[in-house]
């Protein structure tokens, strides 16, 4: 009986008036195989020589049935499963959209963290071969890259510890599918991590405040920046959270202003889900916003003029007329407000200080910021 001889992986297509080689892996797809050109370290193109495409297929060959190899050997002995940084990164992403845990806004940002993670460490890098070392060269290489859409010349430490922050996401994920072993995590086991840089916050004090809301009452005849910078200012609530309210979060019976999540944005974390003191001051404020004339024609207690609410749940609504001066006061996200006693009737005091302070986001702070 005949032997058959063996086909060979090798195939040629004409390419510039040149026969170039090209290898046929497509028996190997499940290991990211297929129909691959077969260039020579060093060069661009695929190889014109068949000598050197016999040698190259081969290896290749011989790269792919260690890896089927290493593969059943996984599956005989309980192994952890196997999966490339490309591969996953993209399975990571779909599973994290699916569980709508994050907005859409920044699940955008974890997929530019990790494509600058596959750009350093190769597509087809397998996700147990990664080590600390490997990611603590990403993370210098980081620091020393300029980000795209800004002016500075490199990432800052907050910038880079995002970063690293979703690797180590994605390991966690890599560790509950049994991607790799329990507790291999290269980017919790580093020393030292990049931080963002702590500036000291600048907060409005006592006259400056009661300034800002006269400033207000005097200046705006609609009467809208006037009760938005106070309820900044006797609320603390953040940016989104304040521009975020709706009219029924506000109740004159319990005298409360109720910050939960709706339509138009979400909350920060779950302790941002909170009530707080609706006081004397804020509630005639309110009063006259919520029944007078010009009054929030919708949902919102500061309606956009011009925008509606987002469908990627993390919404903005933008005050009209006011501006960004009309925020009056960025409040810190442990802040604690300083405002004029008079203001904040039933507040407690602070005996080293003697000011009045309202605590914010469940925590406690130093002070509301300029």
């Amino acid at each position: 009986m005949k032997r058959r001889r063996a086909r060979s992986r090798v195939y040629w297509r004409e390419r510039g008036g040149i026969c170039r080689a090209y290898g046929e892996f497509r028996d190997y797809a499940d290991l990211g195989g297929g129909q691959e050109a077969l260039v020579v370290p060093g060069e661009k193109l695929a190889t014109a020589d068949p000598h050197a495409a016999e040698v190259l297929a081969a290896k290749r060959l011989e790269q792919l049935d260690a890896l089927r190899a290493k593969r059943q050997a996984g599956a005989i002995h309980h192994l952890p499963k196997e999966a490339t940084l490309q591969a996953f990164a993209r399975e990571h992403l779909m599973k994290k959209a699916s569980a709508g845990k994050v907005t859409p806004r920044w699940l955008a940002e974890n997929e530019h963290f990790l494509e600058r993670a596959v750009a350093f460490f190769g597509a087809r890098r397998e996700l147990s071969s990664i080590t600390v070392d490997d990611v603590t060269r990403w993370a210098g290489q980081l620091l020393q890259t300029r980000p795209s859409g800004r002016r500075s010349k490199s990432m800052s430490g907050g910038t880079v510890r995002h970063h690293l922050n979703g690797l180590s996401n994605l390991y966690r994920r890599a560790q509950a599918e049994g991607y790799v072993v329990p507790g291999y995590n290269p980017v919790a086991a580093m020393m030292d991590k990049p931080t963002a840089r702590r500036q000291e916050a600048r907060w409005l004090e006592i006259p400056d405040a009661a300034l800002l809301v006269e400033a207000a009452r005097t200046h705006d005849a609609v009467g809208r920046a006037y009760a938005l910078i106070a309820t900044f200012l006797l609320t603390g609530g953040r940016e989104s959270e304040v521009l975020g309210l709706e009219t029924d979060d506000v109740s004159f019976d319990r005298r409360t202003v109720t910050f939960r999540p709706n339509d138009w944005r979400r909350l920060k974390t779950a302790t941002s889900f909170r009530a707080v003191p609706l006081w004397p001051q804020l509630e005639e404020i309110l009063r006259l916003w919520v029944f007078g004339a010009g009054r929030p024609p919708g949902k919102l207690l500061f309606p956009s003029l011009l925008y509606g609410p987002r469908g990627d749940g993390d919404g903005l609504p933008k005050v009209a007329g006011c501006g960004r001066g009309a925020r009056g006061v960025e409040a810190g996200r442990d802040s604690v407000q300083d405002v004029p006693a008079h203001l904040l009737h039933r507040a407690p005091t602070d005996p080293r200080s003697g000011r009045t302070r309202q605590c914010l986001h469940g925590r406690e702070g130093t002070g509301a910021r300029r």
